[in-house]
């Protein structure tokens, strides 16, 4: 008896930059990767509507930029996607393969953002990247930031999950191994000579990690 091949759709996979990032701080690792993913790299600010920004308004945008998709959909997330990209599998389990997370937190640094939103402050406009986040929004993102706490959280997350953290990025590492001890499917990985930007640092070495992860 003849079998017959059932046809397969490709989970699509979205990957959700960092503040301070566009979605061509893709490319390298796009390049890298090849057709062996089915990739989609929005643009953050595009993915809102109109009115001042904020966490609470991005990640609606983000929500309904997946729930749009066919899924159960692989996304990666590098710091502020990758907070997003959390958060979403957290709520919309059904509609998530797996997950990676690159350089995340799942519970606010208050200091640190307190601290970061103080530079954010004093830096001139030209500072900011052109096509992304403007001064205002990285302001106002920042601060919009400061409760989200995600902890009580992590133990729903039944995926998947790649944790990926570059050796230079201390800030994130506690975090990453908290993620990676807390969440019930979690593995981790330390990309060596890297620090928070894995995505532009060590874009070959973070395709080979989620080609082999997705």
């Amino acid at each position: 008896m003849k079998k017959h091949r059932k046809d397969v759709t490709p989970v699509k996979t979205v990957f959700l930059h960092g503040l301070g990032q566009t979605s061509h701080s893709w490319d390298q690792m796009a390049e890298a990767l090849g057709p062996s993913l089915d990739l989609l790299c929005p643009d953050l600010p595009g993915l809102l509507r109109s009115g001042e920004v904020s966490y609470p308004k991005l990640y609606a945008g983000v929500s309904r930029y997946c729930d749009a998709l066919p899924g159960p959909l692989n996304v990666c997330g590098l710091s502020l996607g990758g907070i997003l990209a959390l958060q979403y599998a957290i709520e919309h389990p059904e509609h998530i393969h797996a997950l990676a997370l690159i350089g995340t937190q799942y519970t606010m640094p208050k200091t640190l953002l307190r601290i970061q939103s103080l530079l954010f402050h004093l830096m001139p406009e030209r500072m900011f990247p052109r096509d992304g986040f403007d001064k205002s929004a990285f302001l106002h993102l920042t601060n919009s930031m400061l409760d989200l706490n995600l902890e009580a959280s992590l133990p729903r997350l039944q995926c998947p999950v790649l944790v990926v953290c570059g050796e230079r990025d201390t800030p994130n590492r506690r975090a990453s191994l908290e993620l990676q001890r807390r969440l019930p499917h979690a593995e981790l990985r330390i990309v060596e000579e890297a620090g928070h930007e894995v995505n532009l640092d060590a874009p070959r070495k973070l395709a080979e990690l989620l080609r082999d992860f997705f």
